[in-house]
């Protein structure tokens, strides 16, 4: 591709880049605060397995609405203004840090309460992921996207370094504080998201009726065997290797460093995922990018086994660091596949179906975890997990050759030259 203008010194992607790493640090504070919550609350009056099913459980709750909302989310990305949808979730994820806040601020916080919320922000992830998403490519020219990924990975990155610690540290000084600040961070990504200016765009092909278009996306990918393979290898890696859902029980129950060190280890692996991806903003990837999605996956099962077997504070944050890197590498790749290997007028349904894998990798990840832990124990099922994500980068590889045989991003130059698998008439 040729050399485009650096995304920086396009305005509009400046706005998008301040309100993604705003919206991040506030999201992420809340997502640690809440974690220890539902632990903490739940630790009262259980013991440790049945305290960790409750884990498991938010990430149900929060996984639920993005199953079900999926194709609508991903046809309304499409179909209407990203710009709107984005405003409107992170509107709805403001609601729910004011009113975290306000419960937290009275102490009346109860399970029943975290679980609602948790609920309220599945709904709004299921309708911001792929439209902000699909909003990125729209901002910045074809030949600079890849750059685009790593400086808004950096974003995202830099507020899951920021976030876990800032909520930690936070919530020591008081319940409602880290609520608080989320607030106001929410309140900035949206003045943010309300700057960005109207953008050309590709109306949607095909089929006239909506659900025949919601489910063009889904035959999309499961068509194009690049997308495929890169959405789903990342689903069944991480939905096994979910080691991040029980670091409440880690930093409670096995290190013993109290919410202060859960920051820490909430942090590590978005450490190690913002230097690589600095490395790949200064220095994008060019070549054998399908083997090094492979190797990236394979690693990051390596370094939950590593985490899981530690004792070590040090250690575990080392592992972590290796794991948040590793899964840089695959992030990296796996979006800029999915986004230039994807026509404009079906990146909001593809993306709703990434979304959908990657909170099932997530919040699933979450739900496996905490249902493992509670019958085998979570150091056994951390490491479980790990060699599960190993085994998966070796399956992946020849479940799906044309992933180890894609050297570049380019994509052909037209959308019908990309492998598709048969289908039947």
């Amino acid at each position: 591709m040729a050399a485009g203008p650096h995304p920086f010194t396009i305005r509009d992607f400046r706005f998008y880049w301040v309100a993604r790493l705003t919206a991040t640090v506030a999201q992420l504070s809340m997502v640690i605060v809440i974690g220890w919550q539902v632990y903490d609350i739940a630790r009262r009056t259980m013991d440790v397995h049945r305290a960790s099913l409750q884990l498991g459980l938010v990430g149900v709750a929060q996984f639920l609405p993005l199953l079900l909302l999926t194709l609508v989310a991903g046809w309304a990305a499409d179909r209407l203004d990203r710009r709107l949808i984005v405003r409107l979730s992170t509107a709805l994820e403001l609601a729910c840090a004011v009113v975290l806040a306000w419960l937290a601020w009275h102490g009346t916080t109860t399970l029943p309460h975290l679980f609602a919320v948790a609920v309220a922000l599945g709904v709004a992830r299921a309708f911001a992921g792929p439209a902000l998403g699909g909003i990125a490519p729209n901002l910045v020219p074809p030949a600079v996207l890849p750059t685009a990924i790593a400086l808004s990975s950096i974003s995202w990155q830099s507020g899951a370094v920021a976030g876990p610690a800032l909520g930690g540290y936070l919530y020591a000084l008081g319940a409602p504080v880290p609520y608080a600040v989320s607030t106001g961070l929410f309140a900035v990504s949206l003045a943010c998201l309300l700057a960005i200016r109207p953008f050309r765009r590709s109306a949607i092909g095909g089929a006239r009726n909506p659900w025949a278009q919601m489910i063009d996306g889904l035959a999309y990918v499961r068509r194009n065997r690049i997308v495929l393979g890169a959405i789903s290898l990342d689903l069944f890696a991480v939905l096994l290797g979910g080691a991040t859902a029980m670091l409440p029980v880690f930093a409670r129950d096995v290190l013993h460093t109290g919410a202060s060190g859960l920051g820490e280890l909430r942090a590590a692996p978005a450490a190690g995922s913002a230097l690589v991806a600095l490395v790949f903003a200064l220095r994008p990837l060019r070549s054998d990018v399908g083997v090094k999605l492979l190797v990236s996956v394979a690693v990051f099962g390596v370094a939950t086994v590593g985490f899981g077997l530690s004792r070590s504070m040090p250690l575990s944050l080392l592992c972590l660091a290796v794991l948040g890197a590793a899964d840089m590498v695959s992030v990296y790749v796996r979006q800029s596949l999915i986004q230039l290997w994807t026509p404009d007028d079906m990146r909001g349904r593809v993306g709703a179906v990434s979304s959908l894998f990657i909170s099932g990798s997530n919040e699933l990840g979450e739900a496996e975890s905490g249902f493992l832990a509670s019958l085998l124990g979570p150091v056994t099922a951390v490491v479980a997990g790990g060699v599960g994500a190993v085994m998966v980068a070796l399956l992946w590889s020849r479940l799906f050759p044309e992933l180890p045989r894609a050297r570049s991003f380019d994509p052909p130059e037209t959308f019908e030259d990309i492998p598709l698998k048969e289908t039947r008439p």
